[in-house]
């Protein structure tokens, strides 16, 4: 690996020289590192860039890592990632990207993941998003998620998205059946001339299945930010869906929640809050000694949760 992939794993994965367990590094579409662990099995894909993990039924306190990192601009990386969770496992997926150029040349990654969840499978999908480099050429990340929950699984996505990423297109669709249950928690940061769409998907198939997608955002500088939502009610079921947004400077935001019940017990909420920092906040803060630029930047940590 070289020195650039090394810092940018040590943001996105809290690498510290080595993995413990599975893993597999992607360096500018190559693999840097691979190690299987009993359990959890990782092998390349034969017919599309990319891999297939394997995690065994009745896994439980794993954690498999699959960073990519792009270093330079004039490189555009497609990988295609497949996860069959075995029933009653109980493991940790990490899969954060960062892409860097210090050129004109644009970076980008494009990671297209397929999760399939056995019957009361649990995982917690964590992912952090960076760009990097003093080059102008654009740092995009444009992640695609599809999702199949099968009867009392559980899948968990805390998705961050740190800064430094000029555009990215976010996508994800979730089919969830009988007492399944999907909980998504995004944070996104843009500044300057940054943009980022999100798109969730959720239907809510199965008999008392249930899904929570809330979104915390931060606009600052000229960034665009737009946020759409459709939680769909086939069966007895629950789905709530939220944005919170805060603008600083010029930034923008465009919320679109939408709940499509077809089911007359889908039980659906969407709520969706934009605006600035509220003042009495900031006073609170400035009593304490802070300056105003510090205390803005407090309440967005304190937000976003990073």
């Amino acid at each position: 690996m070289n020195k650039i992939t090394d810092e940018l794993l040590k943001i996105v994965s809290d690498f510290t020289g080595e993995f413990k367990g599975a893993f597999n590094i992607r360096e500018n579409g190559e693999c840097a590192g691979r190690q299987s662990s009993k359990n959890i099995q990782i092998e390349s894909k034969k017919d599309a860039p990319g891999l297939v993990i394997k995690i065994a039924e009745n896994t439980k306190d794993e954690t498999v890592y699959i960073p990519a990192c792009v270093t330079h601009g004039n490189f555009d990386d497609l990988v295609y990632n497949d996860f069959y969770v075995g029933k009653n496992a109980d493991v940790t997926i990490v899969a954060g990207c960062g892409v860097h150029t210090d050129t004109e040349e644009d970076a980008r990654h494009n990671g297209i993941h397929k999760f399939i969840l056995e019957e009361n499978a649990k995982v917690l999908y964590q992912e952090k998003h960076i760009g990097t480099g003093k080059g102008t050429g654009a740092k995009k990340i444009d992640p695609v998620t599809e999702c199949e929950l099968k009867k009392g699984s559980s899948l968990t996505m805390d998705t961050i998205q740190i800064g430094g990423v000029d555009k990215t297109t976010r996508k994800t669709t979730a089919s969830l059946g009988e007492d399944a249950k999907l909980i998504i928690r995004e944070r996104i940061m843009t500044d300057g001339d940054e943009t980022a769409d999100t798109d969730f998907t959720v239907s809510l198939n199965g008999k008392n299945s249930a899904a929570d997608v809330v979104s915390r955002s931060v606009a600052k500088g000229n960034s665009k930010q737009s946020y759409i939502s459709n939680i769909i009610g086939n069966n007895i079921s629950k789905g709530h869906t939220e944005c919170d947004a805060i603008l600083v400077d010029n930034g923008t935001v465009t919320a679109s929640p939408r709940l499509t019940a077809n089911n007359c017990d889908s039980e659906l909420i969407h709520e969706a809050a934009i605006g600035k920092i509220a003042g009495e906040q900031l006073l609170k803060l400035r009593t304490l000694g802070l300056t105003e630029e510090e205390a803005k930047q407090k309440i967005i940590q304190g937000f976003i949760g990073e």
